[in-house]
């Protein structure tokens, strides 16, 4: 099997440093089920590849312990298809060891010749012939672009000869774009054996660790993290949840790169804090303002907000609900309510609850926040959540937070028509806010003032948008023509079960 690696920076020949193999010479390692080697084909000041080609012996292969999911065992202990399979010719685990094994300190990033060239992102070509593709090159767009790859996956015949009989179930892929070169190696030894979805050794339970840390900086936020965790686990259910749910906890303390971008004024040195931090700041502002000491964090995620109102003593009493119990139970592990003083611990309640149904319980609150939340849910649901916010919990004071989709054009790397999270089901203008915040004022009886938050562009406005919304006493029952289907009401002091929404709450966490 035979992986091309190409880069075109300047001096090129700087490769051979990065991977500390020198460009004139052939490299060689004993693999457990065979050899490697490292050749370059091409070194030049403009141009530089390294060639890995792995030698797959297969009766060293069918001895080992570990056996692909696409060899089952036969009758009497003898498998045909462990000595007559692909595993020496296509792209697979075996590949993605044999990277590990060869560009070991290249992986980390490490590098004691060229160490800022190794931080450094830098074009890069890699090239992989054969791949077995169980997902064809759909899924290989879908697992590699976000990273920031150009992806051309090209099907393979199954013989040229008679196109008729189709393609088959390998890809010539070959992914183009201007990354550190250790995260390209990580890409290939993570994504490569999910492609396949056939490791050659047995998962234990240390596999998460090597997933994870393979997976550091960009496995967490990875719109398919799903498939690729179950997939690089060989589909064992239990390594999975464990490992979804670490990467949960990743991703909560994590910023979003569109909304970790730094801002700054003209030729100002000094680093603002991030617009998560400044929308927090803001919201709290707002809350202050409002005078409000009952509060209701509608959609909490892991709890980044309700951490700055348990510190602010002027509220009593402090709410936290989300359709998920994953992101309440990381919410709880967050405020550390194990170790809370009684009295702190009374302040605090956290509530599983969806949204789009009405929660007797969340009636009578002082203010309640839906900070970056509204964006997670599917539009044509979004009439039940204002029904079952501003008609039945109908709390004196809203603070809403949604990001401006016109700014998306000052962050770099967001294409055109892409959202900032990819859980993001719409993201609005800025006239098309105000204009969902003049219906829900009209609607409800509330009173509305909208702002921005960030920096604000002359062009394009501020990155999020922020409407505050009030009541008055003279509005304070519901409105008649604000009364909810019967099928969006849930029963008193129940919530409606996870499935029974669209709106998913757990990855808007990530967002704030």
């Amino acid at each position: 099997m035979l992986l091309t690696l190409t880069t075109t920076h300047r001096p090129a020949t700087d490769l051979g440093y990065l991977l500390v193999k020198h460009p004139d010479r052939v490299h060689s390692f004993e693999l457990p089920v065979g050899a490697a080697h490292v050749v370059f084909p091409e070194a030049d000041e403009g141009r530089c590849t390294v060639a890995l080609l792995v030698d797959v012996d297969p009766l060293r292969l069918a001895g080992g312990r570990g056996k692909s999911r696409s060899q089952p065992t036969a009758p009497h202990g003898f498998t045909l298809g462990q000595y007559v399979n692909d595993r020496p010719y296509a792209a697979s685990s075996l590949l993605a060891s044999a990277l590990a094994r060869v560009f070991r300190s290249a992986l980390r990033g490490e590098s004691r010749d060229r160490p800022e060239l190794a931080a450094a992102e830098i074009p890069l070509e890699v090239r992989v012939p054969v791949l077995r593709c169980r997902g064809g090159a759909d899924l290989a767009a879908r697992i590699f672009a976000p990273l920031g790859w150009a992806v051309a996956a090209d099907p393979i015949p199954l013989d040229e000869t008679y196109p008729e009989w189709g393609d088959s179930r390998y890809v010539d892929l070959t992914l183009t774009g201007t990354l550190r070169l250790a995260d390209a190696l990580n890409h290939l030894y993570v994504l490569l054996p999910v492609l396949d979805d056939a490791k050659h050794y047995w998962v234990a339970p240390d596999e998460i660790d090597k997933l994870l840390r393979a997976g550091a900086g960009w496995l967490a936020g990875h719109p398919e993290r799903s498939t690729i965790t179950r997939r690089y686990l060989a589909h064992r259910r239990a390594l999975a949840g464990e490992a979804m749910a670490r990467l949960a906890e990743q991703r909560l303390a994590e910023e979003p790169p569109a909304d970790s971008v730094a801002e700054s004024d003209g030729g100002e040195a000094a680093r603002r804090p991030s617009l998560a931090v400044r929308r927090r700041e803001a919201v709290l502002a707002a809350l202050a303002a409002s005078g409000a000491t009952r509060v209701v964090d509608l959609g909490c995620g892991g709890g980044a907000l309700l951490s700055a109102l348990v510190g602010d003593r002027r509220y009593t009493e402090i709410v936290g609900t989300d359709v998920s119990a994953q992101a309440l139970t990381l919410a709880e592990r967050r405020l550390r309510l194990d170790r809370l003083p009684e009295r702190q611990r009374d302040r605090i309640r956290l509530w599983q609850s969806a949204l789009t149904y009405r929660d007797d319980r969340l009636r009578g609150y002082d203010a309640a926040v839906l900070m970056e939340v509204v964006e997670h849910v599917d539009l044509p649901r979004l009439p039940a959540l204002e029904d079952a916010v501003f008609g039945h919990a109908r709390p004196a004071t809203v603070v809403v937070t949604t990001p401006n989709v016109e700014h998306n054009v000052r962050y770099e790397g967001l294409g055109a028509g892409r959202f900032r999270h990819p859980d993001h089901r719409f993201e609005w203008t800025r006239a098309e806010f105000a204009a969902w915040v003049d219906r829900v004022t009209a609607a409800y009886g509330y009173t509305a003032t909208i702002g921005g938050i960030g920096d604000d562009d002359p062009e394009v406005g501020a990155p999020t948008q922020l409407a505050v919304f009030t009541t008055t006493p003279a509005h304070a029952t519901t409105p008649a023509h604000a009364t909810a289907p019967a099928h969006a009401t849930a029963p008193p002091n129940a919530t409606a079960p996870p499935n029974a929404t669209t709106q998913t709450t757990a990855p808007k966490e990530a967002s704030r």
